[in-house]
């Protein structure tokens, strides 16, 4: 039996969002992406968070699987707050011109139906309901983007079948150190993986697209998602995605991910333009203290380097408040004998012990 997804007890909010690590593989973890094949997927990638109004913060596409780090928007109140114009442009991204341009004179007539002000809204309603359930979703985000990516691999390819592993698993994120920690640890996924030396040269990832921008793109779209990411936890709403405030988010990153670097003994790596510059060192960090996120950064540094289960399998992960929260949210799922819900990080996750916890009590080296 499968066991029911994750979901941020809040997901129904008026005003909170919420924030999830989206992981799936390739079906016998087979090596099956190539470089077309992961700049098409980043194109869906972008054409769901266009279309759906969530929004990725961090990413990475590795040849057998991904990570994607989405925040899903409040549901109930963002949607009411979507313009006819905004709901038309977001059908633009997955939809023909001749097909939102029928949408649009439907939700036209609705709207001046008799020649009333403000026309039939009950009959405008039905008209965005047929699209409006596929947007602010976590599982309509990733069912879209999963599907159509299949749809376009198994006929570029001549294949038939599943391209994917079962579903894809998700873990509620809490914004702030939860979230900068979990894009960090996305984006030292090819690190991890022996590709590479330096996370600012992988073409395909959200720090790789932010400092070398995307084939199409300047790299935008990923400088704000990775804002968002780094300073979750004193922003909110659309205002935490500007790429404006890219320069202070980056030295904060810069010097997380230089930390994690140079835990295998790396030289720090500057360009010529400065975009990759990880030139802090440790007692530079130290000194910084901006936000009082230095010293835990600087203990779970050496983690971002190694496989952390917890990020994947965690159920939840954050602050032992926020993962007692959704312990109490979701009680009967659980045993009547377990009296909380915060469990302590251990093996490859020890260094957050006490900073970050889990939902799940893992067994070390499984």
């Amino acid at each position: 039996m499968r066991r029911a997804r994750w979901i941020t007890p809040w997901a129904e909010s008026l005003e909170k969002a919420s924030i999830y690590h989206c992981i799936s593989r390739v079906v016998d973890g087979r090596f099956a992406f190539g470089a077309e094949e992961k700049e098409h997927f980043r194109m869906l990638m972008r054409m769901m968070e266009n279309f759906t109004g969530c929004r990725v913060l961090s990413y990475c596409l590795m040849c057998n699987h991904f990570h994607i780090l989405l925040e899903v928007p409040p549901r109930a109140a963002g949607l009411e707050d979507v313009s006819d114009e905004v709901f038309l442009r977001r059908l633009s991204s997955l939809y023909s011109e001749a097909f939102v341009g029928d949408i649009a004179a439907l939700l036209h007539d609705a709207r001046h139906e008799g020649g009333l002000e403000g026309g039939n809204p009950e009959r405008a309603l039905e008209i965005r309901e047929r699209f409006d359930y596929r947007m602010h979703d976590l599982g309509e985000f990733m069912k879209g983007l999963l599907q159509r990516f299949t749809q376009w691999f198994n006929g570029r390819h001549r294949r038939k079948g599943r391209l994917w592993e079962d579903r894809f698993k998700s873990v509620i994120v809490e914004s702030g150190t939860a979230a900068r920690t979990m894009a960090a640890y996305i984006d030292l996924n090819p690190v991890r993986a022996g590709m590479i030396e330096d996370p600012a040269d992988y073409r395909w990832s959200s720090y790789g697209e932010a400092v070398g921008g995307g084939r199409k793109g300047n790299g935008k779209k990923a400088r704000e998602g990775l804002v968002r990411a780094i300073t979750s936890d004193r922003s909110c709403g659309e205002s935490g995605f500007d790429a404006s405030q890219w320069k202070e988010a980056s030295r904060r990153y810069r010097r997380l991910l230089g930390m994690a670097l140079e835990r295998k003994g790396l030289s720090a790596k500057v360009t010529t333009s400065g975009k990759a510059q990880m030139a802090k060192n440790d007692a530079e960090a130290m000194e910084s203290g901006d936000n009082q996120t230095v010293l835990p950064d600087l203990r779970m540094a050496g983690m971002l380097r190694r496989r952390v289960r917890y990020f994947s399998d965690g159920a939840v992960i954050g602050s032992k408040e926020f993962v007692d929260q959704a312990f109490t949210k979701s009680r009967e799922r659980f045993p009547g004998n377990r009296k909380d819900g915060a469990r302590r990080m251990r093996g490859s996750g020890k260094a957050a012990a006490g900073t970050l916890w889990s939902l799940r009590d893992l067994r070390v080296g499984v």
